[in-house]
């Protein structure tokens, strides 16, 4: 419950921030993203992968997060080129739409529904499911959708290698195993803390309740893409290859849940669509009550 009431409360701030006129908020909003990503996540990244572990547990969350995740993107391609949707909203539902939030959101969500034994697979749909898409494949994403003149293979690799989370997921995995000093721990824990607050602070202040028409149609595509779509291939998935435990039903909730605040933090930071990127988490989150409840009643 802690954990609900803090997500509505640090979006409630970033709202009331916002509507203080003497407070430059999108310029406060711009910084708190680059602190998430430049500093806090690359600190959580550093902190969390060396600790992973890989085993026969883990094919069926990461299975189901991989696919999940790779079918959402094609859908939001192929119906962002369908309804000529600009690069920039493209963009940015390339991220917030396929990237779920699988931690801060499913942690309690889900052990809610499942008891306290579903966490070790949460962990692992988080870790090597979305964690690891996001700083591999939204770095991708992030450096292609932001361009704003032609890019050749060679302007798109530089970004890709330059990026802060996909540079500290390289380091990280050649840490694996390792154990840090307290001091580099403690400060790695600080830092990696920001993330949740920063994020939906942010979110908080860029959120509208009233969208301008022309992003209307693509927050409510993505919304149903990932509150609706997702959790139904990711029931598929599970059907086909006749998974019926814990850890299938973890990975069918995870693909339910709401988008990835990290996510928008990303897309606003370089100019995707931000005001949209925001309205799909800040109103994905409180929607993804209902039909993630819904998602566990069905499983």
């Amino acid at each position: 419950m802690s954990n609900f009431i803090l997500i509505v409360l640090y979006i409630s701030v970033g709202y009331l921030l916002k509507n203080i006129k003497s407070l430059p908020s999108q310029d406060i909003a711009a910084k708190l993203n680059k602190f998430v990503i430049y500093i806090a996540l690359p600190a959580m990244i550093l902190l969390e992968i060396p600790n992973l572990s890989f085993g026969s547990e883990t094919l069926i969350p990461v299975t189901v997060a991989w696919i999940v995740m790779g079918l959402s993107a094609v859908m939001v391609l192929f119906i962002s080129r369908y309804m000529e949707f600009s690069k920039n909203v493209t963009g940015a539902l390339m991220l917030v739409t396929v990237l779920t939030n699988s931690s801060f959101m499913g942690i309690p969500l889900i052990s809610a529904y499942l008891g306290s034994g579903a966490l070790p697979y949460i962990l692992v749909y988080d870790q090597l499911g979305t964690f690891l898409a996001l700083a591999t494949y939204g770095t991708f994403v992030a450096s292609y959708y932001s361009s704003q003149s032609k890019l050749s293979l060679k302007i798109v690799a530089l970004k890709i290698v330059t990026f802060p989370p996909l540079v500290s997921l390289v380091a990280a995995l050649f840490l694996s195993g390792v154990t840090y000093n307290i001091y580099i721990k403690d400060t790695l824990e600080i830092l990696s803390l920001a993330i949740v607050p920063f994020g939906l602070t942010a979110v908080g202040l860029q959120l509208q309740f009233r969208l301008p028409k022309e992003e209307r149609k693509p927050f409510y595509i993505s919304l149903f893409i990932k509150l609706i779509i997702a959790p139904v291939i990711a029931l598929g998935i599970c059907y086909m290859m006749n998974w019926d435990s814990l850890t299938a039903k973890v990975s069918i909730l995870e693909a339910s849940m709401a988008p990835m605040v990290t996510a928008a933090a990303m897309a606003s930071m370089i100019g995707l669509a931000p005001r949209l990127s925001n309205a799909i988490v800040g109103y994905g989150i409180i929607v993804s009550f209902v039909t993630s409840y819904i998602v566990f009643k069905i499983i």
